[in-house]
């Protein structure tokens, strides 16, 4: 056998030893042998009994002995059945009967388990469910296993329901076997046991610390392992949860928690504790929950040399600031690596010292709780157990999750005169009212509602009345009354019985729901269980000898982080600032893509997106730019400038890293989920070689892909494993012996650049390049940031064209939490979405009628539904969204944006749904109900299903789904029109004057008084002209008999005119803002006659503000309408035709020969200010000099600055974050190379930048007088058509502007 074999078999070895030494059962023991059957009559106890026949010793399963079974002397909830075991036994089932030859039975009861007969622990599966299904008759039995067994003594079962014919008849069995253990007690104040390693012992790369143990202290020290330095890890209770901390030695003595686990722990039941180090991590258990921790860097190779166990033995000099207390309870099975210390302890081993007072055995005080559920729960006792010393004490121990609530009330002697003792916004307050008048009020503590034991005490004496809690540490209060305060009659805890016509009892307060222990009434203590046998006061709805309190938040149920908060009875969970919603935080709040806040109708802007949805990745903020056809997801790293290389002495190389605004597991998330990335890779050189060498080897490489990234040796165009750069795939580089531009070696600049494709290897990492240090040697790089379009899970569809089609898929998981998304199209008015099936659980969502989604499932308490009604028809064959989520709180169903429906889950009841089957899809297995339509995007708890892959091979279901204008096409605004696409659509917006994903961009310029825009129609004589390839926008016939014209404008100028078109036949159209700041039409159309002029009555135009006009002319009807003012109609007498329409202008006029001597003026004067768009019939002149400057009859003289002044949000009306340059010049400035940011270059640099500046002023001054003229109109803009300004020819390089900088829509961030 060799070394690895060996090694596997001591592992194997060791978790068997771990295992069977915790359970107290070695090796295979089947663990279900009779345990009730043999026990003598003495083993036997209850809450009475009918008669001596009907004994609780005869209640052993299928005997027929006395009566054939116990029945108590009255069937109601207060009853009980004890059995002891005799010793602490594991017991792994329990089985029910009803009493012999009866109609007496059990229909459900709990089940209760002790060690001592006294603080009972109730059963629950799955951690609700309370109660135990039991029998429909007297003779079958019914069995239940346990779904974790129980380490008990005592077990107590308790009726809840019977027989109504009958009355309460119980046999009954319980199933296990013998549970050894080695037990130890520790006093809390010296004991403690010290284990101390072997010097030479070798040490192992798995470590494991096991134990159990019980306590009634929520504080103190468990185990604390030292080592080296005194570096040491500590498992403490505190506040009643298990915290694992680390110390560093005698650098600090805060320590550092690493993990906080479990709750309620000082329950003084068995909890189990596991603690085990791996190489490079820690699993801690507690009980049936685990945590991860991850080991400090700095801990990886500590090893243990002294493990201490129920308090802090250390030779540190900080020994006195490590533990808050020792720990006082009983320990376990203690085990470090399957030794049993506890054992050791026993035996005097040398290397386990036993320190102080322990006892090998669990001795542990008997302490008798109360707890109050809730509603009509109260405990009345005698008053006159109080007033013996002729003044009043009272003092309880009480804890609770609530805020509010009566603890104890009584009367005071004088008439009407009452005390009310209860808790206010989880403080103590105490009222005292005579006659509905406040006579007395005291309040102390704070924070009362956590869960933890607290002590409360009210004591009169000599005219002094004193409220306590937690004695000296929670504060006190007092008061001098002027009445005595005693107790005249009863005292009521809790609350009062119901219906209490005597008035002894009242409470305008909450109910108390929580536990109370330790009684005492002047001093003395109250016998609990003399109140349960009835012997003392009285009770209703109590449970008496356990504490009956659940932390509902530990674990915590709130998922991604949401803040659990509880009350008795329920928990809530707080999502703000997680970016998840619903009862458990569950859901999150953003789209999972871009695409998927497009087809929401956003436009370009900063988003939060969550690429798996519910799943345990978060959301993150990307850049969605929605200006292109393709819709990109743009992430940013630390630098997407154009960086030059600055070479540092002795290193030969330059490397930099990439880091990116995501985090690793969204990062990769998101390329994965894209149809296609792309990252832009590209360098600059002059003499400096980038990939090919003579040996082979590049001078240059970068990392990319998944964590650090893997070599590659390629550049940007080129493939993978190439060694080239785009130019060698093409063939064109500019040596053709190699393959890179940059290999060339030569003295003038060149680039090799281009875009990275391969998802594989995305995003770039690092960058190392090799060949700086030359004499000569120059170069400068890029990396671009990553860009993604396409999301596959969106348009991920399928058609289900027969109801008996479907699509089946793995069973579905969703225990706990489950959430389905998806899109549904049909013609059909129902129709099955989904279904899975279990053993008796299940979930189903279904189109139930033309107007109704219902979301129904089962998980172990009988069907629920949740309905949602529509007002409108589903079956429109348009897009509709469902979203429904099932979690242990609620369930929920949404349809489109209709509000959301809830059904609330049971309070006490099973949570976790369990499905067996297939999961089906369109479809039911029975292939009945089935859908016809399409589903799309279809997605269980963030996993999106392939529903394109399985059609493909499933008869009846085709993949994908076409037709997506129906649902999408309203985004498309302002004449828009909606195109089709195989994945989405698209809007044409060749018929609209806006432009943009949507059409919704508005197309505006800033104008000065020197700008002209031309636009010219057709030749009269021209009948055909080829526009193919432009859309209906620029071209059109031009003889009219109305126009509509629709325009935009913000100006100060008066007067000015807008807009001008003239004709051949000295016929024109004028659009201007008259001397009055008023908007004057100027209609000719007939040459023979003066003009027509037709005035607004709207006033102030000329005020910077932006204003929206409308005219629409048919023959001789002309309306007019002003932003939001009432409409003008005028009529003209002229002619109603205009007759070949020549040219539309906008600002200055230059053939301004044929116009009226007062219109010249104005034309000559041009217009300064804003002009946004411009729509003439069919037309967008604006749109098209902006757009289309080349290939529309477009004439643009002097400087156009397009914009966003037109847009309404604009503070700025002459100024754009994103503008762009036209002018009457065409062609690019400078020699097209690449000119880099002077940011990122050094002082000399920018000084030879300046000198051939100054040279290039001088050479050419003759020619670019005009030039710069244009330049200062526009100097603080971006040219759009690539101008590139002319810089130093010795570092030629532009710095790129960024994908998402380009866009002509507004940046925008949201929060959705």
């Amino acid at each position: 056998m060799d070394l690895g074999t060996n090694r596997v078999a001591w592992i194997f070895a060791q978790v068997a030893l771990l295992l069977s030494s915790s359970s107290g059962i070695t090796g295979e023991e089947v663990c279900d042998s009779p345990l009730v059957s043999n026990l003598p009559p003495s083993s036997f106890k209850s809450s009475s009994q009918l008669s001596s026949s009907h004994a609780p010793g005869f209640a052993k399963l299928n005997r027929r002995d006395g009566a054939g079974g116990w029945s108590p002397l009255t069937s109601n909830k207060y009853q009980w059945l004890e059995v002891d075991l005799g010793e602490r036994t594991k017991i792994t089932a329990v089985a029910t009967q009803g009493r012999y030859g009866s109609s007496d039975w059990l229909a459900s009861y709990l089940l209760m388990f002790s060690d001592t007969g006294h603080n009972w622990k109730q059963y629950r599966q799955e951690d609700s469910i309370g109660f135990f299904p039991g029998n429909s008759n007297a003779d079958s039995v019914v069995q239940h296993k346990l779904q974790q067994p129980v380490i008990a003594r005592f077990l107590r079962l308790i009726p809840l329901d019977w027989n109504p014919s009958g009355r309460i008849g119980l046999r009954l069995e319980t199933y296990g076997c013998p549970y050894m253990s080695d037990v130890v007690s520790l006093d809390g104040i010296s004991s403690s046991l010290v284990y101390r390693l072997s010097p030479g012992l070798k040490r192992t790369s798995r470590e494991v610390i096991s134990l159990k143990f019980k306590t009634f202290r929520n504080s103190g020290s468990l185990v604390h392992a030292e080592g080296q330095e005194g570096v040491s890890l500590s498992l403490e209770l505190e506040r009643g949860k298990l915290l694992l901390l680390l110390r560093g030695g005698t650098s600090s003595s805060e320590p550092q928690t690493l993990a906080s686990l479990g709750s309620l722990l000082d329950d003084q039941h068995w909890h189990h504790v596991v603690l085990e180090r791996r190489s490079s991590h820690l699993n801690l258990t507690v009980d049936k929950h685990t945590k991860r921790i991850q080991i400090p860097a700095d801990f990886n190779h500590w090893d243990i040399e002294e493990l201490s166990v129920g308090a802090v033995q250390s030779l540190s000099p900080l020994k006195s600031a490590m533990s808050k207390g020792n720990f006082h309870g009983c320990l376990e099975n203690l085990l470090y690596n399957g030794l049993n210390l506890i054992d050791l302890a026993k035996h005097n081993d040398r290397q386990v010292t036993a320190i102080g007072n322990l006892t090998f055995s669990c001795a542990e005080p008997v302490s008798v709780a109360v707890t109050f559920p809730g509603p009509q729960s109260f405990l009345q006792l005698p008053g006159m157990m109080a007033s013996s010393s002729g003044g009043l004490s009272v003092a309880f121990q009480f804890r609770t999750w609530n805020k509010a609530g009566l603890l104890l009330t009584f009367d005071v002697p004088q008439q009407g005169g009452v005390v009310w003792l209860h808790l206010s916004d989880a403080r103590l307050r105490l009222q005292i009212h005579k006659a509905g008048r406040l006579l007395l009020e005291l309040s102390a503590g704070s924070a009362l509602n956590d869960g933890q034991w607290h002590v409360a005490e009210l004591h009169s004496r000599r005219g002094r009345l004193t409220m306590t809690v937690d004695k000296e540490e929670g504060g006190a209060a007092h008061a001098s009354p002027s009445f005595p305060v005693t107790i005249e009659n009863h005292l009521f805890f809790g609350g009062c019985p119901a219906g209490d016509d005597s008035h002894e009892c009242r409470n305008p307060f909450n109910e108390f729901q929580g536990c109370m222990r330790l009684l005492t009434l002047d001093n003395q203590n109250v016998d609990l269980v003399m109140v349960q046998q009835k012997q003392l006061g009285n009770y209703s709805n109590l449970h008496i000898d356990m504490c009956g309190i659940i932390d509902r938040c530990s674990p915590s149920r709130c998922e991604h982080g949401g803040r659990c908060s509880q009350s008795w009875t329920v928990f809530h969970c707080n999502c703000s600032d997680s970016g998840y919603s619903g009862a458990t935080c569950h859901s999150s709040m953003y789209e999972q893509s871009c695409e998927a806040y497009k087809h929401n109708g956003n436009t370009s802007g900063h988003f939060y997106i969550d690429v798996d949805g519910s799943g345990p990745i978060k959301p993150q903020l990307v850049y969605c730019n929605m200006t292109e056809e393709n819709t990109w997801m743009v992430i940013q790293h630390n630098n997407t400038e154009l960086t030059r290389v600055r070479p540092s002495p002795g290193v030969n190389q330059h490397l930099v890293h990439f880091d990116y605004s995501t985090e690793e597991e969204q990062l990769l998330a998101a390329i994965s989920q894209s149809e296609h990335c792309e990252q832009e890779l590209s360098y600059h050189c002059r003499k400096s070689r980038l990939l090919n060498t003579p040996e082979g080897s590049p001078f240059s490489w970068w990392l990319g892909g998944p964590g650090s990234g893997r070599v590659q040796t390629y550049w940007g165009g080129a493939q993978p494993g190439s060694q080239q750069c785009a130019c060698g795939l093409q063939g064109d580089c500019v040596d053709p012996q190699h393959y890179c531009n940059c290999d060339a070696d030569r003295l003038e600049w060149t680039e090799d650049s281009g875009l990275l494709v391969h998802k594989d290897s995305l995003p770039l990492r690092s960058l190392l390049l090799g060949d700086t240090q030359r004499p000569g040697s120059d170069g400068a790089y890029r990396v671009g940031p990553l860009r993604c379009h396409g999301d596959k899970n969106f348009w991920n569809a399928a058609f289900f064209n027969k109801e008996t089609s479907y699509l089946h898929f793995p069973t579905f998981h969703g225990e706990l939490s489950a959430d389905i998304s998806f899109l549904f199209k049909t013609v059909a008015s129902s129709g099955v979405f989904l279904e899975n099936l279990g053993i008796k659980d299940f979930i189903r969502i279904e189109l139930s009628s033309s107007t109704q989604v219902v979301f129904s499932f089962d998980v172990g308490n009988g069907p629920l539904e949740v309905r949602v009604e529509s007002s409108v028809p589903l079956n429109d064959n348009r897009w509709h969204r469902v979203r429904a989520e099932r979690n242990v709180k609620e369930a929920s169903l949404r349809l489109d944006e209709h509000a959301f429906a809830t059904q609330e889950a049971p309070a006490d009841g099973h949570f976790h749904l369990q499905l067996n089957s297939q999961l089906f899809i369109g479809g039911t297995a029975s292939r009945q109900k089935g859908f016809r339509g399409c589903i799309r995007s279809l997605q269980l708890n963030g996993v999106t299903l392939d529903l394109e892959e399985r059609a493909r091979i499933t008869p009846g279901v085709h993949p994908g789904c076409p037709g997506h204008c129906s649902s999408y096409g309203s985004l498309c605004q302002n004449q828009g029109r909606c195109v089709e696409r195989t994945n989405g659509f698209s809007c044409d917006c060749g018929l609209s004057s806006y432009t943009g994903v949507f059409c919704q961009t508005e197309v505006s310029a800033s104008f000065r008084s020197g700008t002209s825009v031309s636009y010219t129609f057709k030749e009269p004589y021209e009948l055909i002209r080829n526009s193919s390839a432009l859309p209906s926008s620029i071209y059109s016939d031009m003889t009219l008999r109305g126009e509509n014209v629709s325009l935009s404008f913000r100006t100060n100028q008066s007067p000015a005119l807008l807009l001008y078109v003239s004709s051949y036949y000295r016929e024109y159209l004028a659009l201007l803002i008259n001397k009055y700041d008023k908007l004057e039409v100027r209609y000719k159309l007939d040459s023979s006659r003066e003009a027509e002029v037709l005035r607004s009555r709207v006033r102030s135009l000329a005020n910077g503000q932006l204003h929206s006009v409308s005219i629409k002319r048919m023959t001789d009807s002309v309306s007019v309408q002003i932003d939001q003012n009432a409409r003008e109609d005028f009529n003209l007498t002229s002619d109603a035709d205009f007759n070949s329409v020549k040219s539309l202008v906008m600002g200055q006029v230059h053939d301004s020969d044929e116009l009226d001597p007062d219109l010249a003026r104005l034309a000559s004067l041009g217009f300064t200010g804003c002009l946004s768009v411009v729509h003439f019939n069919s037309i967008s002149p604006l749109k098209a000099a902006l757009l289309h400057p080349d290939t529309s009859p477009v004439t643009i003289t002097g400087p156009l600055v397009q914009s966003n002044c037109g847009s309404s949000a604009s503070a700025n009306p002459y100024a754009a974050e994103n503008t762009h340059h036209l002018s009457d010049q065409s062609g690019s400035v400078g020699s097209g190379q690449p000119l880099v940011n002077a940011i990122r270059t050094d002082s000399a640099l920018i000084g030879g930048v300046i000198a051939v500046v100054i040279f290039v002023i001088v050479t050419g001054l003759a020619v670019t007088a005009r030039f710069l003229y244009r330049r200062k109109e526009t100097y603080r803009n971006r040219d759009v058509r690539g101008v590139k300004q002319e810089e130093s020819p010795d570092f030629p390089f532009n710095n790129q502007t960024d994908s998402q900088n380009v866009s002509s829509e507004n940046p925008k961030e949201y929060f959705i």
